[in-house]
């Protein structure tokens, strides 16, 4: 969406610090032994605490108040009481939701307890490169050259980026134009980030992959060659200057 006046950024505000919060306060909760739908509930009660609804839900029926993605699940996991965390799991945790009317999505992965799989590299990559992709943003920024630092970047470091699965506009609903605001160079996409314009921007790191495909429950996605992925995720209103992270009480850069 455009913000055109004060009552739309307030209102854009307070939903992004409503899923900011949620992330974050889902990520100090998860511990060893704990099912992913029992972290999924907590999410829900703190939407709920806020009057928030949850987007996937209430956009594509998705069977959860979050989406909840455990070591190879590369996106759209769903929270089941079957899927137990263990010591080492690299978990990520995608919360979008709806208050009044306005929309905003965030996410992150982090490593459960120990690194015994020695996911921090991935992990740390994708914060640093979602961080330098956003201070690139301002008015006038080609769509396409921020794909294509972020595939750079991530090479840089010995990984690749799923080329499938982008950010995108967000405000009055959960996916808005722009879309495919995707981890890679499309020579083909002319457009520019306009001001005062609210993107969800959202990195996909990955070891082996290149391509998310989808499983057999139709949500689940993995990726094409196997191997693990990362994803950061901040929704931002676009200046002239600096970009706004409207979802920086999700803390994920701490």
């Amino acid at each position: 969406m455009s913000i055109t006046n004060e009552k739309e950024l307030e209102g854009i505000k307070l939903i992004s610090s409503v899923v900011g919060i949620t992330l974050k306060k889902m990520r100090d909760y998860a511990k060893v032994g704990m099912s992913t739908k029992e972290l999924d509930l907590y999410g829900k009660s703190i939407l709920e605490s806020y009057g928030a609804k949850s987007a996937p839900k209430l956009t594509y029926q998705f069977p959860g108040w979050t989406c909840i993605s455990v070591n190879e699940e590369v996106a759209h996991g769903i929270p089941s009481s079957k899927k137990i965390l263990n010591n080492g799991d690299l978990v990520n945790i995608d919360v979008s939701a709806e208050l009044n009317g306005f929309w905003a999505d965030n996410g992150g992965s982090f490593v459960l307890g120990n690194d015994l799989n020695q996911f921090s590299p991935l992990v740390k990559a994708s914060k640093e490169i979602l961080k330098k992709a956003i201070l690139h943003i301002k008015h006038g920024t080609k769509i396409s050259d921020i794909g294509f630092l972020i595939e750079t970047e991530s090479k840089k470091r010995g990984f690749k980026v799923i080329k499938n699965l982008a950010g995108h506009g967000v405000g009055r609903s959960l996916h808005e134009a722009p879309e495919n605001i995707l981890n890679c160079r499309d020579p083909f996409n002319k457009k520019r980030f306009k001001k005062n314009s609210v993107v969800a921007i959202e990195t996909f790191i990955s070891t082996d992959s290149s391509y998310a495909v989808e499983l057999k429950d139709g949500w689940t996605l993995v990726g094409n060659k196997g191997g693990y992925v990362t994803q950061h995720e901040h929704t931002i209103l676009i200046t002239k200057d600096e970009p706004i992270i409207l979802t920086a009480s999700n803390e994920i850069w701490n």
